[in-house]
């Protein structure tokens, strides 16, 4: 389902092509989420200066960078005036991937599914990095970004739990996801010893990535309300101010 956006809901950045506003999806109690307060992001290492020209004038102050150890070195937030918060997830994929190789060939089908288990993994071992993510989204720190490398993986599961605490619905959350395939345009250079195919496969986001790590909720916690209390510490106090913060009627 498409739906009208009041505001642009992408912003055409020449250095993050993939940097996207959360609001204006709408939630469950009739209220939506607003726009201009929590934006998602490919990483902002490479802005332009009309780029940060452009995050000025949203009055973005803060950034939840996903990224891991190396990633960050190799590519540091270039808009200075952000208070950046590393919420480190550590990529895995790749070097996973050229493990498998090592034994024999991948199919499109292999690739897949160990995407999937790297978003079973955000559940499994890194639930302390979304956990902590909440815990400042209630600090208020907006306006926002959440960003990775791509801002499509770990930025993508970030995304859709939050929209999901706001009460938004799991149709929406998809299509927000999906957005990706649209807007991120895939950098390879890292990752040349990798198939065309592979590559072609790791750069984009696919529906089962994402369920992926929702069926993983529901077997390690068994409902993703549980999850929200007892892996990311999102009780009924907490999933109350966050609406309070970021959602409107």
């Amino acid at each position: 389902m498409q739906m009208q956006d009041s505001f642009a809901r992408h912003l055409n950045l020449a250095g993050a092509a993939n940097f996207r506003d959360l609001g204006g999806y709408p939630t469950e109690d009739g209220c939506s989420v607003r726009w201009r307060r929590i934006f998602r992001s490919n990483h902002l290492g490479r802005l332009t200066d009309r780029d940060i020209a452009a995050l000025r004038e949203l009055g973005l102050k803060t950034a939840f960078d996903f990224r891991g150890t190396q990633e960050r070195q190799s590519a540091p937030c270039s808009y200075e005036a952000l208070t950046v918060h590393s919420l480190a997830v550590e990529p895995e994929t790749v070097a996973t991937l050229r493990q498998h190789l090592q034994r024999g060939p991948l199919t499109e089908d292999d690739t897949r599914e160990i995407m999937g288990n790297s978003y079973r993994n955000y559940v499994r071992q890194n639930s302390g990095s979304f956990r902590r993510l909440f815990a400042l989204l209630i600090e208020a720190h907006a306006p926002l970004v959440i960003h990775c490398t791509a801002g499509k993986d770990r930025t993508g599961f970030a995304s859709a739990l939050i929209l999901r605490a706001l009460g938004v619905s799991q149709d929406h959350v998809l299509e927000d996801y999906l957005l990706t395939t649209r807007y991120y345009l895939y950098e390879a250079a890292g990752d040349s010893s990798l198939p065309d195919h592979v590559r072609r496969t790791i750069g984009t986001v696919h529906p089962s990535y994402l369920e992926a790590a929702f069926d993983a909720i529901t077997t390690e916690y068994g409902t993703l309300e549980t999850y929200f209390v007892d892996g990311l510490g999102v009780g009924p106090r907490e999933r109350a101010e966050i609406r309070r913060l970021y959602t409107e009627r």
